[in-house]
């Protein structure tokens, strides 16, 4: 049987209810390297699971150099390489350019997850002039003080899913909010970026080498500055086709071109600005949405390009789809929470799953890691599925105890 070499970092849902089964249905045997390899194993170790990996062997899956070692060492050579982390996106393309199987450009990877130097790269390609400084401690913050625009945008220069990205209107935010972090994470590089005002979109598309597909996009609703929690995504953004094929040939001239990309942009009075560039599927249980909305088998398609199989033609179902996240109000101890549910009817299909366990201690990040639970549906009918969201969401709630 042929083998798919998965690079993991954490255990995620992606991996292990999207794609693993869908390698599964493609006749794939999945080897999982990953430097959290008991995690893994904890988790699979439950039973009634849709798909299960042949293998686990731990690696230091940042190392490509480590991930070449490994997979040398096996009977068979991988027929294809894989990772759907944000981490590991440039260690398995390296890995993957080795055995001479199908990957992303590393080069594009790595400047897509450092965001120093995605902003560098734009600004050298004449793509986008954001103003932006790097800063690891308080006498590089001091050098660059003076020129920063405020408002500003602080972020970790290699950060996920919004942690400690704020917002600071003046210097002495500035110096609070990047002290905090690095009293915490001594020399953290930090990201300083101009603030763009303007509403969130996302675009996401699939690519083969040779053509770019675009799969469509979200509206997100964020929480309040100065942070940046996303609390709502509504499938379709309303973008005219011009403002939309600026974004893909910003992208495009970017390096963007082969497997999956989830990128974040906003209109401005200048016309669309990149955010962020995420050089793999799009995730927080939207890429599920994401194949229930557009009825196709994502998991499957995505994996097909690492075969070294074309982007095949896509009829995209057109349907309304939404999705809201529920955050911990407070830090403390859950003690009560909903159960999660399936509901179809009439066209309609939402579910409901928690994302914490009862007992478990929430500490705020102002971050997606305060997620409690995440409600998404999708159906014909966009005010019915709004009206069905509000109504079912409203009856949610959780016990959090201090």
């Amino acid at each position: 049987m042929r083998e798919l070499i998965i690079l993991a970092h954490v255990p995620t849902d992606s991996i292990n209810e999207g794609f693993i089964p869908a390698a599964q249905r493609l006749g794939l045997s999945v080897v999982l390297l990953t430097d959290h390899a008991d995690a893994h194993r904890r988790h699979f170790s439950q039973a009634e699971l849709a798909a299960y990996p042949s293998d686990i062997i731990a690696c230091d899956v940042f190392n490509p150099l480590a991930v070449i070692d490994v997979l040398t060492c096996r009977a068979q050579a991988p027929a294809a390489l894989f990772s759907n982390s944000d981490h590991l996106q440039t260690s398995s393309a390296i890995a993957a350019d080795y055995f001479d199987l199908p990957h992303k450009d590393w080069h594009v990877t790595y400047r897509a997850k450092n965001k120093a130097q995605m902003r560098a790269h734009l600004q050298a390609e004449g793509l986008d002039r954001l103003w932006h400084a790097l800063v690891c401690d308080g006498a590089a913050l001091a050098r660059v003080a003076q020129a920063v625009p405020f408002p500003c945008i602080v972020k970790p220069r290699e950060g996920v899913a919004s942690q400690q990205v704020t917002l600071s209107h003046d210097r002495a935010e500035l110096e609070a909010q990047c002290g905090a972090v690095w009293a915490a994470q001594p020399a953290l590089p930090l990201l300083l970026e101009e603030y763009i005002a303007g509403p969130l979109y996302t675009l996401e598309t699939l690519g083969d080498g040779k053509q770019l597909r675009v799969l469509g996009g979200f509206q997100v609703s964020l929480s309040p500055p100065p942070y940046f929690v996303e609390l709502e995504a509504r499938w379709g953004t309303g973008l005219s086709s011009c403002q939309e094929e600026q974004v893909l040939d910003l992208i495009r001239r970017f390096g963007i071109g082969f497997g999956a990309c989830h990128t974040e942009f906003v209109i401005s009075d200048k016309g669309p600005r990149l955010i962020e560039i995420n050089y793999r599927n799009i995730g927080d249980y939207r890429e599920f949405l994401l194949q229930d909305t557009l009825d196709i088998a994502l998991f499957e398609i995505v994996l097909r390009l690492y075969l070294g199989e074309p982007l095949p033609p896509l009829q995209l179902a057109r349907n309304a789809a939404l999705i809201r996240y529920f955050t911990a109000p407070s830090s403390g101890r859950l003690c009560d929470m909903p159960a999660p549910f399936e509901h179809r009817t009439d066209g309609l299909r939402l579910s409901y799953r928690p994302l914490r366990a009862v007992g478990e201690n929430i500490s705020l990040s102002h971050s997606n890691k305060d997620y409690l639970g995440v409600l998404r549906g999708t159906a014909a009918d966009p005010q019915h599925l709004v009206r069905e969201m509000d109504r079912i969401g409203g009856a949610l709630a959780w016990g959090i105890v201090a």
